[in-house]
């Protein structure tokens, strides 16, 4: 099997407007791809919303590794590939890694997908 190496995204770029108002450029599309492939997966789409909704922010992997019934080498792994793409962050307590939800990027994603405009929200 294959590694990838997933760049990771700069929050602090300017962000594309949203899919509904124009498409987006081919460099647009590469550097994105990457965050959307990295929360396509079943796993770490429920580690991000478990990570998102922890009380205070921030959750121990102590925590989101007895919410599944998968290995901690396969939550670590999962782990690291949403923070490869920038959308979690984290930092070692003593025995314990903490993670938590980058904002921005998550919000720059949002934004993408998001309705343009209040007009288009109800269109469909």
């Amino acid at each position: 099997m294959s590694k990838q190496v997933l760049p990771i995204v700069d929050a602090d770029a300017a962000c594309c407007a949203p899919l509904a108002c124009e498409p987006l450029s081919e460099s647009e599309a590469a550097e994105l791809a990457p965050l959307f492939k990295a929360i396509a997966d079943p796993v770490r789409l429920r580690l991000l919303s478990l990570i998102a909704c922890h009380e205070g922010g921030e959750t121990c992997v102590c925590d989101l590794t007895a919410a599944f019934d998968l290995t901690p080498p396969t939550i670590s792994h999962h782990l690291k590939v949403l923070k490869q793409a920038g959308l979690i962050d984290s930092e070692r307590r003593g025995t314990w890694v903490y993670y938590w939800i980058n904002p921005a990027v998550l919000a720059r994603m949002s934004a993408l997908i998001g309705p343009a405009s209040p007009a288009l929200a109800g269109t469909g």
